[in-house]
């Protein structure tokens, strides 16, 4: 199944670019650390230094904040060779989000700091111009959704890239501290699904769309049923189901010695977007996602530990999936 425009190149990436501040050395808790390391974060930001690391076109649509913090979003962007052309800075009470997280696997903690968020600030006049059919396929986060005027502005995006024929990805990203209640994040994001080609997410958002953890596989099947094309539901150790009109398919996962918990969900999505870039199978888009997702949780950061096309490969022949 081939669900990309074909006659375009890259991925227009709508969402947030944030700062990720990591205690350092590795394994230190936030409380005791005495030093930070300083990352590109944001999903949105993530992803889209996932596919530059593959060696692929990505452009992000967001808003920073116009000081000292935007601008090393900016430079980190840039870095990656993410296109910013997108990216407009606001001023005012605006701040860019920030996320204090630590390197270790065992009570994880994270904190993360979202009030007046530069990325809320875009609007529909940052969305009206934008070239969708020069890409192959729009990415976004259910966060972008989760207040106005981001809300507005997101979704005329998805209805301005259906009408040019371009495929929306949708990582449905339930992050209930973004959300004024439960019951507009529910609302929102299943009307968001509706215009989606492609949604991915774990069981627990699954299951919070479908009002019900033990309904979340229905709701899955349900959408694929409807409207989308591809379904990814992730179930952490327990792998993936991938629902297509063809049937579904059930996935492993890779076991590696991971450091961390984070960064899994936005490394699958960058390898999985790669895969079906290069031409791979929609099961073979999920096995490379899953791939990502295996080195990414094995290494400090989230976008400083995205892997290359080159690093993929190696490790896909060398590893294989386990049930």
């Amino acid at each position: 199944m081939d669900i990309l425009k074909r006659d375009a190149t890259g991925f227009l990436i709508m969402g947030r670019a944030g700062m990720d501040l990591y205690a350092d050395p590795p394994g230190s808790t936030i409380d005791s650390a005495t030093a930070f390391t300083a990352a590109l974060g944001g999903s949105s930001a993530n992803i889209a230094a996932g596919l530059c690391r593959q060696g692929l076109r990505a452009a992000l649509v967001t808003c920073v904040s116009d000081d000292a913090v935007g601008r090393f979003c900016r430079a980190q962007l840039a870095a990656y060779g993410i296109e910013d052309q997108f990216v407009r800075s606001v001023g005012g009470e605006a701040r860019n989000s920030l996320a204090v997280v630590e390197t270790r696997v065992q009570d994880t903690q994270s904190v993360i700091y979202r009030n007046g968020a530069a990325d809320f600030e875009m609007t529909e006049e940052d969305v009206c111009a934008l070239p969708y059919s020069a890409f192959q396929a729009m990415v976004t986060t259910g966060t972008v959704l989760a207040a106005e005027p981001s809300r507005s502005a997101a979704l005329k995006a998805f209805a301005l890239a259906k009408a040019a024929g371009v495929p929306i990805v949708f990582d449905i990203d339930y992050r209930p501290y973004t959300w004024t209640s439960a019951d507009e994040a529910e609302q929102v994001l299943s009307h968001a699904a509706t215009f989606c080609d492609v949604i991915i997410g774990n069981d627990e958002e699954f299951g919070f769309m479908a009002g019900g953890y033990d309904r979340g596989l229905s709701k899955a099947r349900a959408l694929a049923a409807d409207t989308a094309k591809i379904v990814v539901y992730k179930m952490g150790e327990k792998g993936a189901v991938t629902i297509t009109r063809d049937g579904e398919v059930n996935t492993g996962i890779f076991k590696t010695q991971a450091l961390k918990p984070t960064g899994a969900g936005d490394a699958f999505m960058a390898g999985f977007l790669g895969g079906l870039a290069s031409g791979l199978t929609v099961a073979g888009a999920v096995e490379r996602g899953s791939a990502a997702a295996a080195l990414v949780v094995s290494r400090v950061g989230c976008a400083p530990a995205m892997p290359t096309a080159d690093e993929l490969a190696q490790f896909l022949s060398s590893n294989a999936l386990q049930t």
